[in-house]
């Protein structure tokens, strides 16, 4: 098992077994991919000498064993390993993951496009090219630093480029409005009410997830779908806020909730509450692939983010660790489901070695109120 921290903030995982097969995965926690590779490594200890194939048993085990469970790093480390031995699985059968699974349901999936970076600008323009390039929805971040109580005129910078966007873009493209948790529950009231007469694909984190209770009614009262999940980790942290009924679309990521096999119970999970699944991928090939296997065979998956020209990557980008690029070619707005084996991908391992020298140190930035006080990011 060995761990490559890739530019521009990816750690990918190699799991070679004694027949020869090779199975990727990406087990990262953006700006903790250090943590996750030790996590990783410790985790080995069991793995080595295992039989690849019993994932379910190897998933069980490297969950429950260690009596301290849960959290971004454990269960990033084991989504990484589990997309691996899917790879690994796939690869001995000859067969993509979603045909393990079950079959797929459908044949491509919408994907949409980030514009604006942290801080929105140029936001028109952006919509502009990214509907020219073939999606038929975007996200943009909404707020930058809010305070719990903050001046009218923050919120009408978010209106005001939520509304120059609807103008770009017309009434029919999506637009996903991302509040990244930046927002605490007075202004999130505000904002919800000021957005609504965009007509938003969704909001994404209106507040913090353990804020959400405390904000529960007006999520569901909400007239804009509410969407979250990227910082919950599996399908513990995921049964309170599918039960409350505030949550119309929740987005693991394949990368940090424990992988396709704990995804695939997630959005069952949600399945039974008539709750949609979007995950989150703003990372690589690898956690990509993983995702477009689970929205491949979850029938309430309805569309899956990306990261090719997202402002996060900036000396590498998507589509150069993979042999042949054209498996994620976008098309109308999707991209097809991979048939190839395993995650349906071939990982340019002597490109991966080359980029793995310069490596990455990641971190988010650190942003302050102007009284000093920490914001969110």
């Amino acid at each position: 098992m060995t761990t490559f921290a890739l530019p521009p903030r990816w750690l990918f995982l190699k799991i070679e077994t004694d027949e020869g097969i090779v199975g990727w995965g990406e087990p990262v926690l953006e700006g903790r991919a250090a943590s996750v590779a030790a996590a990783v490594e410790e985790l080995s200890d069991y793995l080595i000498g295992q039989d690849p194939r019993r994932i379910e048993e190897h998933w069980t085990v490297l969950y429950r064993s260690g009596f301290y469970r849960g959290g971004g790093i454990h269960m990033s480390a084991l989504a990484g390993i589990d997309q691996a031995l899917w790879d690994i699985k796939g690869k001995a059968l000859g067969v993509p993951v979603h045909d393990l699974l079950g079959g797929r349901v459908r044949d491509r999936i919408k994907v949409y496009s980030w514009i604006g970076g942290d801080r929105p600008a140029e936001l028109a323009a952006q919509a502009k090219d990214a509907v020219e390039r073939g999606f038929s929805a975007i996200k943009m971040n909404g707020p930058e630093e809010l305070q719990y109580l903050d001046s009218r005129d923050k919120v009408e910078k978010v209106v005001a480029n939520v509304a120059a966007v609807r103008e770009a873009v017309g009434p029919d493209i999506g637009i996903g409005v991302d509040f990244h948790g930046r927002v605490h529950r007075p202004m999130a009231r505000v904002l919800l009410d000021a957005l609504a007469p965009y007509h938003l694909m969704f909001v994404e984190e209106p507040v913090l997830s353990e804020h959400v209770d405390g904000i529960a009614d007006v999520l569901r009262n909400s007239a804009t779908p509410i969407a979250l999940g990227e910082r919950l980790y599996s399908r513990w942290d995921f049964k309170d806020v599918i039960t409350s009924g505030v949550v119309d679309i929740i987005q693991p990521d394949l990368s940090h909730a424990g992988g396709i096999t704990e995804v695939r119970k997630i959005a069952a999970m949600a399945e039974a509450y008539d709750i949609a699944v979007a995950p989150h991928c703003p990372l690589g090939p690898v956690a990509l692939a993983a995702c477009l296997q689970l929205d491949a065979v979850a029938y309430n998956a309805v569309i899956q983010e990306q990261s090719l020209g997202i402002h996060y990557n900036t000396s590498n980008d998507l589509l150069d660790y993979i042999v042949d690029p054209t498996v994620f070619a976008y098309d109308d707005g999707s991209v097809a489901i991979p048939l190839g084996p395993g995650l349906g991908i071939e990982v340019n391992e002597d490109y991966v070695r080359e980029r793995a020298v310069e490596g990455h140190r990641w971190r988010n930035p650190v942003w302050r109120h102007d009284d000093g006080s920490f914001a969110e990011w």
